[in-house]
């Protein structure tokens, strides 16, 4: 047997030939067969609870011995851990993603080019979707759901950590979709080893697009070893900056929840900017606060001369650059919105950064000048997510600033085509001067 032949039967090559004739059927499924297998989905989900959290329970048995091994860490493992009120969760964001408007068939431009010849431009499906994931089983119906709504193919390949939960997840979709005739088979599959990965990343003509959730190592993999695009998110160094005009009240809360209410979490706060000025009557009270919340604190020199604790960790340049994605904060005092501003541009990663302020032309310069995919005023970072901004559910969150930026809802994996509508035109009758066009725009 040669290479080749093995590499044909190899499942990642065999699935994504499935996708891609999946995809086209997939392509002119109507919004009623979608919505209703959404529905479906997420009922099935619910009434499959039992099945979701045994399998749930048997992935984290397996990962315990590695967290006290450090060989995973602990918000990896926070992240694989799922609940009832996490299956219930997950069943509301596929309703979610149900209630939305359709995305596909929209008229995004009409232009009369001339007298009888239009031309359209239509939302369609991307087609084939590959999403690469650690952890967070809740992946699978979110980027599921996602996916069908939108009508695009979708493969499937999940960290080993989370392979007992994502087996039952997949099964119970691809269970769900089975009732609906209109929906082929293969419009989910789901892949489980490494080489499967190799094979997805050489996969171009079949796959459209690759999204990675996961640590900033694990993106820059994919993003250098494919040339399939892809969407996806670094490191999640994201910033709060206290300004001299805050509200002590607003900013003890914003930062408090920015940090503690999930700090495993890309969209949780890394770096905390205080103005010199607010320093002396806000430092306390955040401290205070990260102190009973279990919170480690590593400081600049002023923090640290400010807060009367010599124990204190210093901070370093790398603490600026570090996603801790635990309960541990940098702090820093600055002296100008301008030195907040210079310091999140050069070491935040373009996720999301909020300002506290009070000051209507500073909280408008910040959020102009910050170079993000989310810019805040008086509002935690924790709220840069799908489900929270409308979009029933996510892809992840994308740092880049082609294609989709920020939080990645439908629209995301979607793009368009152009129609064009004539009867019996020609360029010929254009290049002789017998006919011109009008271009009036309709839409």
């Amino acid at each position: 047997m040669t290479g080749n032949s093995q590499l044909a039967q190899s499942p990642a090559i065999e699935f994504a030939g499935r996708a891609r004739v999946a995809a086209l059927q997939m392509a002119t499924l109507s919004d009623e067969v979608r919505r209703a297998a959404l529905l479906a989905a997420a009922d099935l989900l619910e009434r499959r609870s039992a099945d979701i959290l045994a399998a749930n329970a048997l992935d984290c048995k397996a990962a315990s011995p590695l967290v006290e091994q450090g060989q995973m860490s602990g918000a990896m493992f926070k992240r694989l851990q799922t609940s009832e009120r996490g299956v219930k969760d997950m069943a509301a964001h596929v309703r979610g993603v149900a209630a939305l408007d359709d995305p596909l068939g929209r008229e995004l431009a009409v232009t009369a080019l001339d007298d009888d010849l239009t031309l359209y431009k239509v939302s369609c499906p991307l087609g084939v979707v590959a999403v690469i994931f650690e952890s967070r089983p809740d992946a699978v119906p979110q980027v599921a759901s996602l996916a069908l709504r939108s009508g695009n193919a979708l493969l499937l390949k999940g960290g080993s950590e989370a392979e007992h939960t994502n087996t039952v997840l997949t099964a119970i979709w691809r269970e769900a979709l089975a009732a609906f005739p209109e929906i082929p088979r293969d419009a989910v599959n789901a892949l489980y080893t490494r080489e499967d990965i190799k094979q997805l990343l050489s996969l171009d003509h079949q796959i459209d697009l690759i999204i990675p959730r996961g640590s900033q190592a694990f993106v820059d993999y994919i993003s250098r070893n494919s040339r399939i695009p892809v969407l996806g998110h670094g490191s999640g160094v994201c910033h709060v900056f206290v300004d001299q005009s805050a509200d002590l009240r607003k900013a003890v809360a914003v930062a408090f929840d920015s940090k503690v209410q999930y700090p495993a979490v890309c969209n949780a706060a890394e770096t905390l900017l205080i103005h010199s000025a607010i320093a002396p009557a806000f430092l306390p009270q955040i401290l205070q606060g990260f102190a009973e919340a279990g919170v480690e604190v590593r400081g600049c020199p002023r923090t640290l001369a400010l807060s009367g604790q010599p124990h204190m960790v210093p901070a370093t340049d790398t603490d600026w650059e570090t996603e801790y994605s635990d309960l541990i904060i940098s702090v820093k005092i600055v002296d100008s919105l301008q030195e907040a501003i210079d310091h999140i541009n050069r070491w935040g990663s373009k996720h999301t950064e909020s300002i506290v302020t009070e000051d209507p032309k500073a909280a408008a310069e910040f959020m102009d000048r910050i170079d993000a995919a989310n810019v805040y005023h008086n509002v935690s970072t924790r709220f840069s997510d799908g489900f929270r901004y409308g979009f029933g559910a996510e892809l992840g969150i994308s740092t880049g600033k082609l294609h989709a930026r920020g939080p990645v809802g439908m629209d995301g994996l979607t793009t368009y085509k152009y129609k064009l509508i004539g009867n019996g035109h020609t360029v010929a009758s254009y290049n002789r001067g017998e006919r011109s066009f009008k271009h009036r725009k309709i839409k």
